[in-house]
């Protein structure tokens, strides 16, 4: 299947009319049927499992598996030891600033989007990189090899 953003609900990369060249990212959640959600404010740490993707608006850290799509909001962290099978979409930060890299592994079985408002402190490692700019990548990033990775849930 095409990375290309148009095959997926909910997602719509495209430059603004009589502007210079931008990107623009619209995610709609329940068209892309993430189904969980850590809201502003709440802090989750521990072992998690999420069905159906997640929406992190605030803080959620640990052992974490995403069976879905992983978006982290404006303002939203996500740090320590992530599996994503689906895409990533990052407009918050991933790691603790200032944390090294280490500290927060995200592996993500699909495409990594990182939004002009990202910060990834995190070492990432995903399919296919999208880094809009102004996205920041302070950590190392690795391509994985396709086929040697589960399928990528869409």
């Amino acid at each position: 299947m095409s990375a290309d953003s148009s095959s997926i609900p909910g997602f719509v990369a495209s430059a603004q009319p009589g502007a210079p060249l931008a990107d623009v990212l619209t995610i709609d959640p329940v068209a892309m049927q993430v189904t969980n959600r850590v809201a502003f404010g709440t802090q989750c740490l521990g072992d998690h499992r999420f069905d159906g993707g997640v929406l992190v608006q605030g803080a959620l850290g640990g052992f974490i598996e995403v069976a879905g799509r992983l978006i982290v909001w404006r303002g939203g962290l996500v740090k320590g030891q992530v599996l994503v099978c689906g895409d990533l979409y990052l407009f918050g930060t991933l790691g603790e600033p200032g944390a090294p890299p280490q500290d927060t592994v995200v592996e993500c079985l699909g495409t990594a989007y990182l939004a002009s408002t990202a910060v990834s402190n995190a070492t990432l490692s995903a399919q296919r990189l999208r880094l809009y700019e102004g996205a920041e990548l302070h950590g190392p990033f690795k391509t994985l090899k396709p086929g040697l990775a589960p399928p990528v849930l869409r």
